[in-house]
């Protein structure tokens, strides 16, 4: 009996392997590019804004599920699947340069009375602390009269609009956050960063592979990795963010 006689016809002729490799190549490309949009993003930290949550050189994973499917786009949101939880570290397009993402803690939600006194935060006139957050500058910024001042330390009371959140970075000394610019859209959320994958360690301002390539440098002339220059910070890979 032939393959003609007993499938009814021949076989399909193979691939070729160029084709095979390239289908499966494209298929992965569409899955990433799909994963990147709609569920899981990777990130990586440039300042010290979060610490000691969050370091210079952690590279993290955002759950982009976690506050609704969103337009890839646009980033407005298409279906709705959970809002921010106080606590909650998130990412989001910086209200005031669309251009940029920051990462920041979420502290005040909607239609919540925010206030700074001499560096402690209010919310509804109780007070509310964040275990992570720390002050390292023993100098108090008084409350700001008109347009001098800085609302670091101490800030007026601004009430949260519907449908936005107040951030705050847990290295409050050092955080660029609502504080200075306002307050956080939610179409502007990227979404829930919830672990860390990576994380590296080199001189202050140099790059990733700036600070590898002086590693290397060092393991070719001197027969040893130079940990001064780069270093994997091992015991931060995997740790969940809180």
């Amino acid at each position: 009996m032939t393959d003609k006689d007993a499938g009814g016809r021949r076989g399909a002729p193979k691939k070729p392997f160029w084709r095979e490799y390239g289908e499966s190549l494209f298929i992965a490309v569409i899955l990433a590019l799909v994963l990147r949009a709609f569920v899981v993003q990777a990130f990586s930290i440039p300042s010290g804004s979060m610490e000691p949550t969050l370091l210079i050189g952690d590279y993290l994973l955002v759950n982009k599920f976690a506050y609704g499917i969103r337009n890839p786009f646009t980033n407005k949101v298409w279906i709705p699947t959970g809002t921010p939880h106080r606590g909650d570290v998130v990412v989001f397009i910086f209200p005031q340069d669309p251009t940029k993402d920051y990462i920041k803690r979420v502290i005040g939600l909607p239609g919540d009375r925010i206030q700074v006194i001499n560096k402690k935060v209010y919310i509804n006139d109780n007070l509310y602390v964040t275990p992570q957050a720390v002050n390292d500058d023993p100098l108090v910024i008084p409350l700001s009269q008109g347009f001098t001042g800085s609302p670091r330390d101490n800030m007026p009371p601004v009430v949260v609009p519907p449908h936005s959140y107040f951030c705050m970075g847990d290295n409050r000394d050092h955080s660029y956050d609502s504080r200075f610019w306002g307050f956080v859209p939610m179409d502007n959320l990227r979404g829930k960063a919830f672990i860390i994958y990576f994380s590296w360690k080199g001189p202050p301002g140099e790059s990733f592979m700036q600070a590898f390539a002086g590693g290397l440098k060092g393991l070719i002339y001197h027969l040893h990795w130079d940990s001064n220059d780069f270093q994997v910070r091992w015991s931060r890979i995997g740790k969940i963010i809180h």
